[in-house]
């Protein structure tokens, strides 16, 4: 009977019996697919190589769950670079939480290789995690023996005091492989101060040169070096070379002694730096006694950029910083309290290197901006960095392709002059997140770079203006800092 209806339902109505058997496929189809995914999810959700605990797992972005578990080549290098950075200032930062509740970082399957003392080595597969961060999202293992729980590192690594994070992000470095040999490594801690009147600042780096590998030797030495600006007048440049016995530095920690002159990190995180120096021109003696006491969250973790022959590294230990103390040229001192300050590492090799650069104070945000030129890469391309900080750290970070600069201004370069910024802009489009920044140059000074024999190298002061929408809100931002670039002008003598 049911055959006879089928059959005779097919004839007088083929249209809609085709219809009904397509529609029937395809929930037959889509049911399968559905118990597919929902055996698969349940495999994973079983599988021990997969890391557990905790309701989201936290990936870079393109890594292909399957390739992490069975080692694929694309998975042959994974990691997350600045990984603490990320936990500190992004999983568990207080911006995120009234919704993380607790942030465990992990890894699994890391490849390792144990070497024994006669040579011998073998391939292993590594694990590690910070005890209590596991226990709190529920990944602990099962301990039968013995306690597990957190040791000095495990501490340092998740909440790391002040002075701690300031010699992990400040420490010095030697010259790597394709550096030991090149003549132009150097490596300084930079803070620059402006008074409260903003007309005023002092530019201060405490420098390291030539081949700091060779410790005994006396192939590199150090320089203090202290530029002080006052708008519409000329520099004043105070210097101070240092020999090799008379310097003390460490890859372990920020803390450098060159002579007389030293920066130390405090156990609260403060810097205290004491500078000597000499007037070249006048023989005038300066004498400066500064803390710089940086606001937390706002600094950036380092970057290093290696290949055509150009090792460079840069970090931020304090983007935003009040600075207190005197800077005395003779007998006469100027006092600062609560000043608007600055502190970067670089170093590198410099040979032929040119570099866009600028920080800000906007209100309780901050700004820092860069981009790296090596002497053989095209002019326009490398995009620039623009990183941004609020009161609670990170915020947003925009990769602008370009600065626009308007040369309006005239800088004395040797005898002559050469013109140099007057106004600068650039912007970048991020997802649903837009910026907008401006420059608007009070001062410039021009003094020799080391590219060409007509390159100068241009330090500006003057203001920001920063507008655009971050995460939904909008922006408005303005404030003074400073800035550099390059351009060419007279050759140099």
């Amino acid at each position: 009977m049911f055959a006879l209806l089928a059959a005779r339902n097919i004839t007088l109505r083929p249209g809609r019996t085709l219809f009904l058997l397509l529609g029937y496929g395809m929930g037959v189809s889509v049911m399968i697919v559905l118990l597919s995914i929902g055996e698969a999810l349940l495999t994973q959700a079983r599988d021990e190589k997969l890391v557990g605990g905790g309701e989201v797992t936290v990936l870079p972005e393109g890594l292909d769950v399957e390739v992490m578990k069975t080692g694929g080549l694309g998975g042959l290098y994974f990691s997350i670079d600045h990984a603490r950075f990320v936990h500190h200032q992004l999983l568990a930062s207080p911006r995120l939480a009234s919704r993380v509740t607790s942030a465990a970082p992990q890894i699994e399957g890391k490849l390792l290789y144990v070497r024994a003392m006669d040579g011998r080595e073998w391939a292993v597969k590594g694990a590690g995690e910070i005890p209590s961060a596991s226990l709190a999202v529920g990944a602990g293992p099962s301990v039968s023996e013995g306690s597990w729980g957190d040791d000095s590192l495990d501490r340092r690594w998740v909440s790391p005091t002040p002075l701690e994070l300031r010699h992990q992000v400040d420490r010095f470095h030697l010259p790597p492989a394709l550096a030991k040999d090149d003549s132009s490594w150097a490596e300084w801690h930079y803070f620059n101060v402006l008074s409260a009147d903003g007309r005023r600042w002092a530019f201060i780096s405490y420098i390291l040169a030539g081949a700091v590998q060779e410790r005994a030797s006396e192939r590199w030495g150090g320089q203090v070096l202290v530029t002080l600006h006052e708008q519409g007048r000329p520099e004043r440049r105070f210097t101070s070379t240092v020999r090799s016995r008379d310097v003390r530095f460490s890859t372990a920690d920020a803390n450098l002694v060159l002579g007389e002159s030293t920066v130390q990190v405090e156990p609260d995180g403060r810097y205290a730096i004491q500078a000597s120096a000499t007037e070249a021109a006048t023989g005038a003696r300066l004498r400066l006694d500064l803390t710089f006491d940086p606001t937390p969250g706002a600094y950036f973790p380092g970057a290093a950029v290696g290949g055509s022959g150009v090792a460079s590294g840069y970090a931020v230990p304090a983007l935003r910083a009040d600075a207190d103390g005197t800077i005395c040229v003779a007998a006469e001192c100027e006092r600062f309290a609560r000043a608007q300050g600055y502190h970067d590492h670089n170093w590198g090799t410099w040979r032929g290197v040119t570099w866009e650069w600028g920080s800000a104070r906007l209100g309780k945000w901050a700004m820092l901006y860069g981009r790296v030129q090596p002497a053989d890469s095209l002019a326009e391309s490398q995009p620039l960095f623009l990183y941004l900080t609020d009161s609670l750290g990170f915020r947003a970070l925009f990769r602008p392709k370009r600065i626009a600069y308007e040369d309006g201004r005239r800088a004395r370069a040797g005898t002559r002059e050469i013109a140099v910024p007057s106004r600068a802009e650039f912007a970048d489009i991020r997802g649903d997140d837009t910026v907008r920044v401006e420059l608007m140059i009070d001062d410039a000074v021009a003094n020799a770079g080391r590219v060409r024999s007509d390159q100068w190298f241009v330090q500006m002061k003057g203001r920001a203006h920063v507008t655009g929408r971050v995460s939904g809100q909008p922006l408005t931002l303005d404030g003074s800092g400073f800035f550099e670039t390059y351009r060419k002008g007279p050759a140099k003598p």
